[in-house]
């Protein structure tokens, strides 16, 4: 895909991919509105916090309400080298599943669940929780049977893979300069 915007590794392609997707216009220049959607696409599990942080890092000082390409590239590479937004494990959603399910019966009553994404830690809309209960509840009982829900979920983004990668790439190249000058020098 031609991006108009040089690609220096596969994790600014992989960003650059997920943004022209929601570029409506082709001009490099996506409304902050959808950084969110872009991060999710990607695989990130982002916060409204973190979400608000890059809108007010990336947005364009010229178009405002949109987000430039580039600089949105930039921001987000260097967060998820740094393993910003990540999921959390199966291990640890099982874990919190089990909170709240003292009882075992390793479900939970729809009614409770959606009171609980509605009103504690990051909460859902009904439109969120509107897409996730086709893969979330049970048709027969209306229960999340939470070991089936935690395996839906099991899709890993190789993201954070290719980010720790590129990292790795960028500390080997700034090692060879360092020797390069150093070399010069003598």
């Amino acid at each position: 895909m031609e991006t108009g915007v040089t690609l220096n590794n596969e994790l600014e392609k992989l960003i650059a991919e997920a943004f022209c997707i929601f570029d409506m216009h082709g001009d490099k220049f996506m409304d902050t509105r959808n950084v969110g959607n872009v991060l999710r696409f990607l695989g990130c599990v982002p916060t409204e916090e973190e979400i608000e942080e890059i809108i007010q890092e990336t947005e364009s000082t010229e178009h405002a309400g949109e987000t430039y390409l580039p600089k949105f590239m930039a921001h987000v590479s260097q967060l998820l080298m740094e393993k910003k937004m990540q999921p959390a494990s199966p291990k640890k959603i099982l874990e919190a599943f089990k909170v709240l399910d003292p009882e075992n019966h390793k479900y939970l009553a729809k009614p409770y669940f959606e009171k609980l994404m509605k009103e504690e830690g990051e909460p859902f809309s009904d439109e969120e929780l509107k897409e996730m209960w086709p893969v979330a509840v049970d048709p027969i009982t209306g229960n999340i049977p939470y070991f089936f829900y935690i395996n839906q979920l099991k899709h890993k983004s190789p993201i954070y893979e290719i980010a720790e990668a590129v990292k790795e790439e960028i500390a080997l190249t700034e090692k060879e300069r360092k020797k390069d000058r150093l070399l010069a020098n003598q």
